[in-house]
């Protein structure tokens, strides 16, 4: 019984192995010669202002989920496009309903201003 879990135990240990084998060689063969330029700020060019940890504007965040919601409602189109000759009149129809609640949905963002930036 306890031999069907074989292959999944050596599938477990191999890829264990190829995790940590890179990992030690990289550890063991690699120098290592730490000083203040290699620790200093390389992003921007100067020491941040704050604390890393602060917290972001809520439109940020906003403005990121109306991002997501829109790119995947245009993700909708491809296959739509693609099946529009078998699907017919009702598919045409059926995403003429989709496109204006989505274009009334960023009318109503739109005029709320949850797209300005300021």
């Amino acid at each position: 019984m306890l031999e069907g879990y074989l292959p999944v135990l050596v599938f477990l240990v191999v890829g264990a192995l190829v995790g940590a084998i890179p990992l030690a060689l990289g550890m063991l063969v690699a120098p290592h010669k730490p000083n203040a330029e290699k620790g200093s700020a390389y992003e921007c060019g100067f020491e941040a202002f704050e604390d890393s940890r602060i917290k972001f504007d809520i439109r940020f965040y906003l403005v990121a989920i109306l991002f997501i919601i829109f790119d995947l409602e245009i993700a909708f189109l491809f296959p739509w496009a693609v099946a529009l000759d078998s699907i017919g009149l009702f598919g045409l129809l059926s995403m003429a309903l989709f496109l204006g609640i989505l274009v009334i949905g960023f009318i109503y963002e739109w005029k709320k201003g949850a797209l300005e930036w300021e």
